[in-house]
């Protein structure tokens, strides 16, 4: 809702722990653009062979929906890091800056929470797949866990970035909600 939100990334100061975050989350993000540049051009490789070269396909379309997703669950870090996810800033900006270091304490607190059980039963359906040997049902038959990986991974990833937005915030290194006092 403010246009002071719009372009904020996470503030990393000197703190060491905040910068190795911010640079992980960052190559995340550089992986996510990889994923997708790639499906976009399985895409368009699929579409020759199938409609120019009239022939079949067998993996491309299975591959480019894993890299979507694996794209997207990778990519949390580092949209988090540049404050992308919906804002709604409403009940900060009506707030005193103690009262909204407090609600973005307690937002972050809860996100935490709940993207660590994410991770853990993310955890846990990746392992499932990978110690009972699953497959996908195509001809292509991939090993899920590969693509499961992604879950895990990125879940894990846009914790440590939540962490370190927490830390940041406590450290009064960065401001609640991205929100600079009027």
């Amino acid at each position: 809702m403010a246009g002071q939100t719009s372009g904020a990334v996470a503030r990393t100061g000197n703190n060491p722990f905040l910068r190795a975050v911010a640079a992980i989350s960052s190559l995340a993000g550089w992986i996510s653009a990889g994923m997708i540049v790639s499906a976009v051009l399985i895409t368009c490789q699929m579409i020759w062979i199938r409609f120019v070269m009239n022939g079949s396909t067998i993996w491309q379309t299975e591959a480019v929906i894993y890299l979507m997703i694996a794209a997207t669950l990778l990519g949390l870090p580092y949209v988090q890091r540049l404050r992308g996810h919906v804002n709604v800033d409403l009940i900060p900006l009506a707030l005193p800056r103690r009262m909204r270091k407090g609600l973005a304490v307690l937002t972050l607190s809860l996100s935490i929470l709940v993207v660590g059980v994410m991770l853990w039963y993310g955890y846990e359906f990746w392992h499932f797949a990978w110690a009972r040997g699953w497959t996908s049902d195509t001809i292509w038959a991939v090993r899920l866990w590969i693509p499961y990986l992604a879950i895990p991974v990125g879940f894990a990833l846009f914790l440590l970035q939540l962490v370190a937005d927490l830390v940041a915030l406590i450290l009064d290194i960065d401001t609640p909600f991205g929100l600079e006092d009027a």
